[in-house]
């Protein structure tokens, strides 16, 4: 077996022509692995196909060309043993209005093929806080309980990788926790997370690994860790004894700003610059330096570097 849960290589993606619009090509011969057991971000701008990559992963939209393994399961060999093994949450609330919860998980595992006797209903009602919600109708649920209900009915048929499409997208912070810290949950029992989100922050303190796709080509795959620090800027923060009234004269560029707290934050390149230079600049420039600190780059960073060069 492989170490991966997910296996994607030469996968396009071009939809037809309308009336409205000409030919679009969404997805450009993406070559993506992603780790078994993993919480793996793909990230991306709007429009860079992150929604397309999830939905033929799901069997919901029709590659044009490419091989798409789920679990070692072919898509085109073994449909029913690929979409098996994957469970979806989509960003839309898309629910039954007039079904409870525990209905909608009932007929979820249906669709699914679980027999009656393996259903896990009333269990994952409470994995995902809905116990006592079990029999009321998903119109008089909030908008966070629908989304929990989401996640519910997508592990009914016990996928082994799970794709949360923007899943804390208007949520409020204690049920933001409440989702990860099942997700952690679950992760640890051996399911692979596949995450998309606009939160960078959230991706970096819960991804291993990340992939950023931009205009349909994956622009960047490797550890979180590593893409933070293939960023070579660095800021360094000083606090002046006295208020400065004009910027220094720095070295060549260091990219000088003076903060509304009268801080004086210098970015800089770290394979080029060395913090001495600036800190001897700044004594030159008569500033009298009362504290010092400096701040690492951010996924953030990474994230808005390789979007841009790539525009």
């Amino acid at each position: 077996m492989t170490d991966f849960a997910i296996q994607i290589s030469g996968l396009r993606k071009t939809y037809a022509a309308t009336r409205r619009a000409e030919p679009k090509e969404a997805l450009k011969g993406v070559d993506l692995n992603i780790p078994k057991g993993s919480i793996f971000g793909l990230l991306g701008p709007n429009g860079a196909g992150k929604s397309t990559l999830i939905n033929i992963m799901a069997g919901l939209v029709i590659k044009s060309a490419g091989q798409v393994r789920i679990w070692g399961f072919d898509q085109d060999i073994n449909p029913r043993q690929s979409r098996a093994s994957i469970g979806i949450v989509p960003q839309e609330l898309n629910l039954d209005a007039f079904l409870t919860p525990r209905e909608s998980l009932d007929l979820q595992a249906g669709l699914y093929g679980v027999p009656k006797a393996q259903r896990r209903t009333d269990e994952i009602l409470a994995a995902v806080g809905l116990a006592d919600k079990a029999g009321a109708y998903a119109r008089s649920l909030s908008g966070g309980m629908r989304r929990r209900l989401l996640l519910g009915k997508a592990m009914v048929h016990s996928p082994q990788v799970l794709v949360l499409d923007e899943p804390t997208a208007g949520v409020d912070i204690e049920l933001r926790r409440m989702l990860w810290d099942h997700i952690r949950e679950l992760n640890a029992k051996g399911v692979t997370i596949i995450l998309t989100t606009h939160y960078l922050e959230e991706a970096e303190e819960m991804c291993d690994e990340i992939a950023i796709i931009n205009h349909g080509q994956i622009v960047a795959q490797d550890s979180t860790s590593n893409l933070v620090a293939s960023i070579d800027a660095k800021t360094l923060v000083v606090t002046p004894k006295t208020p400065v009234s004009k910027p220094p004269d720095l070295p060549r560029n260091v990219r000088f700003e003076q903060r509304d707290d009268g801080s004086l934050a210098m970015t800089y390149s770290k394979s080029a610059i060395a913090v001495g230079d600036i800190l001897k600049a700044l004594s030159d420039s008569g500033v009298q330096i009362l504290d010092v600190a400096s701040e690492e780059p951010d996924l953030e960073d990474v994230f808005v570097s390789l979007t841009s060069n790539n525009a």
